[in-house]
C-alpha cells in the first residue's frame, strides 16, 4: 500500500465543470489512471473509499459525478427513499453524455503529470457497472471492471439500441461480476453477455458469486457479501496489474 492524497476537483467538459473525487499516490512517479463510476447514489462515501483503495494500489483514480448534468452535488445513502431518487435521476441520463463526461475525466487525468498517457482503466458499480460496459468502448480504456450492471442486454441510458450491441467496440479487457441472487440481472442476461464477448473475441472473464445479491461489493449496503467482495477485489487488482501496469 502506498501513501495517498485526495482532493475534490472539477473536470472541464465544454461548458460543464464536473465535480469529481481524485485520489493519487503522494510524491513523484508515473501511474496508470482509472475512472471510478458511481452507483445511483452519487459519489458517496463508498465510492470515495473505492477510489482511495485503488490509489493505494499505485494508480491515480478519479470518480466523476455522472449525475451532474441532471442534479449537481447528488450524494445519498441507501434508504428506500434514496433508492427511489437515484433511479429517478438515472432515467434522465444519456449514453452519449455519459461517455462524453467519462472521456473528459480521462482527458483530465492525461493532464496530470503523475499519470501515464496511455492505457486507462475503469470500474463501475450498479448503474455504474452498466456505464462501465459502455465506457469500455472508449479507445483509451484498456481494462474494465463492471460490477452487477443491470440492463446491459435490454437497454441503454437515454434509449436506443441496448448497450450489449456495442460489444464489438470494446478493444481492451473486461471483467464482469455478478451475484446469482441478483433479481435485477437474471442468469440469461449474464449468459448473453458472456456469449457476445466470446462472439466478438473480447478478452474477458465473467465471475458469478453464489448467495451474492445486487450490491454485494458495498460494505454500506445490507446486501454486502464480504467473501464475494474480497474475491472480486483480488480479481480487480489482477486485471489492472496485468493490463495497465504492464502496458
Amino acid at each position: 500500500m502506498v501513501e495517498i492524497q485526495t482532493s475534490h476537483v472539477k473536470i472541464p467538459n465544454v461548458e460543464l465543470q464536473i465535480p469529481a473525487y481524485l485520489a493519487m499516490p503522494v510524491g513523484g512517479g508515473s501511474y496508470p489512471g482509472i475512472v471510478v463510476i458511481q452507483e445511483i447514489f452519487g459519489v458517496n462515501e463508498h465510492i470515495r473509499d473505492v477510489t482511495e483503495r485503488i490509489a493505494k494500489e499505485g494508480y491515480v483514480a478519479i470518480a466523476p459525478a455522472i449525475f451532474h448534468r441532471v442534479v449537481p452535488n447528488f450524494e445519498v445513502g441507501y434508504s428506500p427513499q434514496d433508492l427511489e431518487l437515484g433511479r429517478k435521476y438515472k432515467q434522465q441520463t444519456k449514453a452519449t453524455e455519459l461517455l462524453s463526461d467519462i472521456q473528459a475525466a480521462i482527458d483530465y487525468l492525461k493532464d496530470q503529470p503523475q499519470v501515464r498517457k496511455n492505457g486507462f482503466g475503469c470500474i463501475g458499480f450498479c448503474f455504474g457497472g452498466h456505464v462501465a460496459y459502455l465506457a469500455a468502448t472508449l479507445q483509451d480504456i484498456q481494462a474494465t471492471a463492471s460490477f452487477y450492471g443491470a440492463g446491459i442486454v435490454h437497454q441503454t441510458p437515454g434509449g436506443g439500441s441496448p448497450t450489449i450491441k456495442r460489444t464489438p467496440e470494446i478493444s481492451g479487457t473486461i471483467y464482469a461480476f455478478f451475484g446469482t441472487e441478483d433479481a435485477s440481472i437474471p442468469e440469461t442476461d449474464v449468459n448473453q453477455i458472456k456469449a457476445e464477448l466470446k462472439k466478438y473475441q473480447v478478452l474477458h472473464k465473467i465471475f458469478r458469486y453464489a448467495q451474492a445479491d445486487h450490491g454485494f461489493f458495498c460494505d454500506r449496503r445490507a446486501s454486502y457479501n464480504p467473501e464475494a467482495a474480497a474475491d472480486a477485489w483480488e480479481h480487480v487488482k489482477q486485471l489492472f496489474q496485468n493490463h495497465l501496469k504492464e502496458v
